[in-house]
């Protein structure tokens, strides 16, 4: 089946969160992460055959919807895990403020890896907790890990939760098998425990594999808590569901209490439909949709080295989130942010928004149709004007 993600979908008036929250009609938003493309087909038919049904009462979760979401991972990724371990809530962001409140105390230490996802920083704040920056360290055109710092700020500043992002957001890096076993040796040393968010672990492009952390080996299982979602992946984020795969009896009880504590217990018809329709008919769909956003990563460097040489952007390995240069301006990301927004009616986020280290730096969603994308890249273009042009 042929899918058209050339097609131009009008979503301002729709309460989109992403296209109807500028004033100005004329902005370009590339901001939120979410998709500008119709979702894969056999969800939007199993939500209509329901909507069809007319009554929308409280939700009971199937056997189907386990058998989903253990029969994707371990057919797709390898990973084969007990339903009894999957706990369904209404998103990731809940699922990990939820876990924090199940591992922490307040006053205890988070460690993350800035920049990195901002709902991060208000999750472990919300449950009284502080933050414990490893700075990733920028090697040429990615993103490398400072082992010997991560190792020493967890011993000295006492960090309790490790909360990984694979593939991270923002810096598109997928982390490879070494990596993370290398990230979870450090941490299974300290008695530190890792939560990681992996809800972009469907978007990873040709060279590079996801490798679920919880699958490297039964350590890595019993001492850690995964959140996973097709959200991303199949542009479903507003029906709001995930899960949460916990290994270990006693520490899946404290994640549940915590999720009905949290009020976060409770998810909607239509969430756990997509979700079983999504990873037992959607595979199709996802491929042709990774080889789409790959070709426009493709245009995006392409244009960039040709036209935008003092604007580099960093490899995208996964995620639909490229990560783009800017120090070259000598502008604050924020007030870039402000700039493009005023003066090219483009919307991109502030690097610093995922931390300080994002100075410098601005986050375009490149998970639209490739005329949306040229347009941007071409507002962007005329607003830094002599910018472009290299240094002699």
């Amino acid at each position: 089946m042929e899918y058209n993600f050339d097609e131009i979908v009008p979503r301002r008036g729709t309460n989109s969160y992403k296209w109807d929250s500028a004033n100005d009609p004329d902005i370009l938003p590339m901001w939120v992460a979410d998709m500008d493309f119709h979702t894969a087909p056999c969800i939007i038919e199993s939500l209509q055959k329901r909507v069809s049904h007319g009554i929308f009462g409280y939700t009971r979760v199937p056997d189907e919807y386990y058998d989903a979401v253990t029969g994707w991972f371990a057919r797709r990724h390898g990973w084969n895990f007990k339903r009894e371990w999957c706990i369904y809530t209404s998103g990731v962001v809940p699922a990990v403020s939820a876990v924090l409140k199940a591992l922490t105390l307040p006053g205890d230490k988070v460690m993350v890896q800035t920049p990195v996802y901002n709902c991060f920083f208000s999750s472990i704040r919300n449950n009284g907790c502080v933050t414990v920056s490893n700075r990733l360290v920028r090697d040429g055109d990615k993103y490398v890990i400072d082992f010997d710092e991560m190792e020493h700020k967890i011993v000295a500043e006492d960090v309790k939760v490790f909360l990984l992002c694979n593939p991270h957001n923002p810096v598109g890096r997928v982390w490879t098998r070494d990596e993370l076993r290398r990230m979870g040796e450090i941490c299974f040393r300290h008695g530190v425990t890792v939560v990681s968010d992996e809800i972009h672990c469907e978007l990873v492009f040709p060279g590079h594999v996801y490798t679920p952390f919880g699958s490297l080996g039964e350590e890595f299982a019993l001492k850690s808590v995964t959140c996973v979602s097709p959200s991303k992946a199949f542009n479903i984020a507003g029906l709001q569901i995930a899960n949460i795969i916990v290994a270990d009896d006693v520490l899946r009880r404290r994640v549940d209490r915590a999720i009905n504590i949290n009020e976060v217990c409770d998810v909607n018809p239509f969430g756990v439909l997509a979700t079983i329709a999504a990873y037992n008919k959607g595979e199709e769909w996802l491929d042709d949709m990774l080889k789409y956003v790959y070709g426009n990563y493709e245009f995006m460097r392409e244009y960039c080295a040709a036209d935008l040489p003092r604007f580099p952007i960093i490899d995208l390995e996964g995620t639909y989130l490229v990560w783009m240069d800017c120090s070259a301006l000598h502008v604050g990301s924020e007030e870039l942010e402000r700039q493009l927004i005023e003066r090219a009616k483009l919307w991109l986020n502030a690097g610093t928004m995922y931390g300080t280290e994002g100075e410098g730096y601005m986050r375009w969603n490149i998970a639209c149709p490739r005329s949306v994308l040229a347009e941007g890249l071409s507002r962007f273009r005329k607003a830094v004007g002599d910018a472009c042009v290299p240094t002699e």
